[in-house]
């Protein structure tokens, strides 16, 4: 870490920061609404990087509150500047393994949105199995979405848009809700913040592709009892 992260890390990581390991251990509750001190919609991103959009979005939305989870240090503490310099209170930060947190302390239907931006493509054929967005994981988001929940995707990979694409068309809980459009590709949203990231992305003649799967309601997944 830089000097500035470190004492960022020192300050606010007692009070905002927790480890996925210990609620997943159970030495440490998973309890949004004690975290934040309110009943509101929750989102959250897996894979928030050095937080650049992620406090940018949380601050755009003071009424949602916001879960950042994350395994790279420098990273959390980069937002935990963020999050000092613009007095953050619906912002809080997860270091550890984000599909483990969903898979058993998040319970189903508790989530307004999942945010997943420019995770790492693993572009070499041989790793692409370590891709983050598999069928078992858009399972797992789509049953931790509310009805009505969406999930967001962008990368700025060809290949592994197309993956994103037609794992999450395969998720019978998911409808794209650019279906109607060519390709399916949702068109960029204004509020999605452009980092350094996908500026750099653009530079190097790199497309970004947008995705927004909305999770079905009950009735139109034929679970509703009649």
């Amino acid at each position: 870490m830089t000097e500035g992260q470190q004492r960022a890390w020192d300050r606010s990581w007692p009070v905002l920061g927790r480890d996925v390991a210990d609620l997943v251990a159970g030495t440490a509750p998973y309890d949004p609404a004690a975290w934040f001190g309110r009943e509101a919609p929750l989102v959250l991103e897996i894979g928030s990087g050095m937080g650049e959009s992620t406090a940018a979005l949380a601050a755009a939305a003071p009424e949602r509150d916001h879960l950042a989870v994350e395994v790279f240090e420098p990273g959390l503490a980069q937002l935990l500047m963020r999050v000092e310099e613009l007095g953050l209170t619906n912002l809080a930060l997860l270091r550890g393994d984000a599909v483990e947190l969903l898979r058993t302390r998040v319970p189903e239907a508790s989530l307004a949105a999942v945010r997943i931006f420019f995770p790492d493509p693993w572009p070499k054929r041989k790793h692409r199995k370590r891709r983050l967005v598999q069928p078992e994981v858009a399972a797992l988001v789509a049953s931790r979405l509310e009805p009505g929940g969406t999930l967001h995707l962008a990368t700025d990979w060809d290949d592994y848009a197309t993956q994103m694409r037609t794992v999450c068309d395969g998720e019978h809980l998911l409808e794209n809700t650019a279906a109607s459009r060519p390709g399916g590709w949702t068109p960029r949203p204004v509020w999605r913040p452009v980092t350094k990231f996908e500026h750099r992305a653009h530079q190097e003649g790199r497309d970004v592709h947008d995705l927004v799967y909305r999770r079905r309601c009950a009735e139109r997944t034929g679970d509703h009892a009649s």
